[in-house]
Order: structure tokens, then sequence, then C-alpha cells
């Protein structure tokens, strides 16, 4: 099957056999125009746009799946491109299509939810093999246009609740949250706080209720003030655990909700000379590459981002080949990797006011008898004592 041109009519029919020429006349425009649109192609007037969008929808127009894309690529799409978390989704979708001549374009929304109107012209210029939205949330408009010219569209890590008919690909966050929750538990602590990110997205609200069930299922009472909000970055982290860290009873555990948040638990744990583990243990959340060699290793709630990317992309290719997936929600399992950053609390550990009399580091007044490090008073009498040796030479 030949495949239309940038501006040539698309012959493509659905139901009642609606073709361009039929959508042009209940639109009141030209053929080549329906097709600039159903192409995603500029030189169309923003209303004049909007009523062949509706048309095409009111009638169920759907361009018939093509034998070959026009750009051989699925296109993933990610809130923004900031971390090693994205990078392990892309490998992931890469491993899958590669061997089926496709290559991976990436894409960026510029830290909002929602592409925007010109992202969607372009995606529908570009006709893409699919489409991978990660933690997005396109309208229903743009799940109708991407669908209305066969491409397929996955969801990875929904924002929120995806619908119902558009596939989508998760991690089970909620026993996450419930394991890291336990993990600490077992270990003796009862004061643990978690620095959770972004109510808007789903996977934080689900980390942060299945953190909280782990709490209740122990008969734990959550004190407020140990449960924070912050961007997923080492900067929220560091500044929602110089908080925590600075409360008169602080807390001998922080959850946070991915590692990033976590190496800034650490960051500000060095800050104010809090050890890890033995005063503060640490949970991440994701196991990035990193995870393992920081110090102490980090232990954390792995989330199969590789195996999320590729299953994302195995839905997009069934869609493609016209087969519909067994579940429309996927949802992969998480799993606790119990590193070195946690440990059972203890009674040493410093408040934010004073530390213990028995901490192991000098003071600036006082040193042990022992201390072989010499003191200013004790170099100076060995430098006279070198300059007479050197004298009587």
């Amino acid at each position: 099957m030949n495949v239309p041109g940038p501006d040539e009519p698309d012959s493509g029919r659905r139901r009642g056999g609606l073709t361009v020429a039929r959508i042009a006349h209940l639109a009141g425009v030209s053929a080549p125009t329906v097709s600039k649109v159903l192409n995603g192609r500029r030189g169309v007037a923003s209303d004049t746009r909007l009523r062949i969008e509706q048309v095409i929808q009111d009638h169920g127009y759907r361009r018939q799946e093509q034998s070959e894309p026009t750009t051989p690529v699925v296109e993933v799409v990610f809130q923004a491109l900031d971390s090693l978390w994205a990078l392990e989704i892309v490998r992931g979708v890469s491993q899958v299509v590669r061997p089926h001549g496709l290559a991976v374009a990436v894409s960026e929304m510029g830290g909002h939810l929602t592409p925007d109107e010109a992202w969607t012209r372009d995606v529908l210029a570009r006709r893409p093999a699919g489409v991978v939205a990660v933690s997005a949330k396109l309208t229903e408009l743009q799940s109708r246009q991407l669908a209305s010219r066969a491409v397929p569209l996955v969801i990875v890590d929904p924002s929120g609740e995806p619908a119902h008919q558009t596939p989508s690909v998760g991690a089970t966050n909620w026993n996450g949250g419930l394991m890291a929750a336990r993990h600490l538990l077992e270990l003796g602590h009862r004061r643990i706080a978690m620095i959770n990110g972004p109510d808007e997205f789903l996977c934080c609200r689900a980390r942060l209720d299945g953190y909280r069930a782990g709490a209740d299922a122990a008969g734990i009472s959550l004190d407020p003030d140990l449960v924070r909000t912050a961007p997923l970055y080492v900067q929220g982290g560091f500044a929602e655990a110089d908080v925590l860290l600075a409360l008169p009873d602080p807390p001998t555990a922080i959850f946070a909700a991915n590692d990033l948040q976590a190496l800034g638990v650490y960051e500000a744990a060095r800050a104010a000379g809090v050890r890890i583990p033995q005063e503060l243990s640490v949970v991440g959340f994701d196991d990035l590459p990193f995870a393992q060699w920081v110090g102490p290793a980090l232990t954390t709630v792995q989330q199969p981002l590789l195996k999320m990317g590729a299953t994302a992309a195995e839905l997009v290719l069934a869609l493609a080949d016209g087969r519909r997936p067994e579940h429309d929600r996927i949802e992969l399992a998480t799993t606790l990797i119990v590193r070195d950053s946690t440990a059972p609390p203890t009674d040493s550990r410093p408040t934010a006011d004073s530390r213990s009399p028995t901490d192991s580091r000098p003071t600036a007044d006082s040193r042990s008898p022992t201390d072989s490090r010499p003191t200013a008073d004790s170099r100076s009498a060995t430098d006279s004592r070198s300059a007479a040796r050197r004298r009587r030479r």
C-alpha cells in the first residue's frame, strides 16, 4: 500500500465510508486542507484545524494502518530529559524496536505534564510507528488525534489514571512503598520520615500510600511533620532532609520517593554531621545504576525501568500490527534491594541541638592525652629543638 504524500488527499476510510473528500465537504474546506490537518502540516488556521478535527472525531474517521510507517521510528516523549531514569526507559524501548528495523526518537515537554499543540502537530507530521508517552497526561483530543491517524499510543508510568482504551505500563509503586516501610520497621525504626514527590504523579501518591499502610499495620502513628513533598531531584531531597534533620526530634530513617532525592538526603546528612547508616538510615526508589556505587551503597526499591520501556515497546508493535493487548494496564513488580544505607537505630544518634558526650569526634578544645596529632604549641617546641640541632652542627 502506498503512503500518501504530505499534501496528497488520503483515501483511508472507516465507518460509513468516510473519506477525505467527505470530511472536506462536512467541514466546508478543500480536500488538500483536510490532508494537511491529517498529516500535521502547517498552513491551516487554528479555527479551521479545530473544525476539521471535530468532524474527524464526530464521524469516527480512522486512517487505514499502513504496512510501512512514513518514518520508521518509535517516538518516546518525556516530561523532562534530565536523569538516568529516562535513559533506562529509552534503552528498554530500543532493545525491542531495533530488531524490527525501527529507531527511537526522543522528545520532551519542557517540564509539563501535557504536550502542547506544536508537539501533536509535529508527531502527526512525522507519522511514527508509535508513541510511548512517559509520565505524560495527553488530552482526550490528542489521544483521539493519534488514534485517527493509526498511530499507536502507550503510556509509561502514567501521571493519572489513563483512559481505558489507552494501554499503560507501570510498576507496583504501592507495594514498593510498603516494602520500604516494613524494612525500616523491622530494623527497629519508629520515627520514619518520607520525602515524597509531587502529588500530581500517580506513582508518588501510591508510594506514599504504601508507606502509610506499612506504618498503620505496625500500629505506628505517623507524625505529619515527617512527611515532606519535594521535586524528584537531588535539590529537593537535600532541602527537605535539611528541615527534617533540624527537628528537635529528628527521624532515625528517611524513605525518599526516588534515588535522586536520596542523594540529596546523603548530602544533607553530610552537612549536618549525621552518619549513614549509624545515625540515619536511608531508602531510595528506582535502583538507578549509581545506587550501588555511592557511599554507603544505597538501599532502594528497584523499579524495573528497562523492562517497563521494553514492555511499552512490545505493546506499540502489537497495536501497530492490529493486535489488541490482553490487558490495558500492566504493572511490573518492584523489589527491595538491601545494601549498606540502612541499619538498626542507635541510642547514640545526636539530636539537632546536642551531641552525645561519647561522640568520638574530638572538639577544638580537648583532645585525648594520647592523641598523636601535634598541637600548635608542641609543633613550636619541636621546631625550636630542630633549630638548636642545626646550630650545633
